[in-house]
């Protein structure tokens, strides 16, 4: 049977984060825990938050496009057209932003290509000189 509550140690471990990591998502509104004196008690829900809180970082979501999602979420709980539009929305931002990037390192390889070769150009001239002066 799988678990229904977790503490903060548990996810942490679980999902290689820190507790203080767990519970800056919390100031954020993306975690609710509940209380048992000062113990935070963290739902099977908030563990499927935090995964797609860790999964979003990890694919460029910003903490607040996360909480964007779940809030969208939350009012339409079986998931509606409008968050999957929302979502559908941000993942052509974020390849449009990538494939940018890679259009942007192409151009730097380029450059530094060049520059590369003007140098050893550059060189090759110095040491010549040199030798034709000895």
């Amino acid at each position: 049977m799988s678990k229904t509550t977790f503490s903060i140690r548990d996810l942490a471990s679980e999902f290689d984060v820190t507790t203080r990591s767990i519970r800056f998502y919390e100031d954020q509104g993306l975690l609710f825990p509940t209380r048992k004196g000062q113990t935070r008690i963290y739902s099977s829900q908030d563990r499927v938050r935090l995964k797609l809180i860790l999964r979003g970082k990890r694919l460029g979501f910003s903490l607040a496009e996360s909480k964007e999602l779940f809030e969208l979420w939350d009012q339409t709980p079986g998931g509606s057209i409008k968050q999957l539009e929302r979502l559908q929305a941000k993942i052509t931002e974020k390849k449009q932003a990538l494939e940018q990037q890679l259009n942007d390192i192409a151009m730097l390889q380029i450059e530094l290509d060049s520059a590369e070769a003007r140098c050893q150009s550059a060189m090759q001239a110095l040491l010549s000189q040199e030798q034709n002066a000895k």
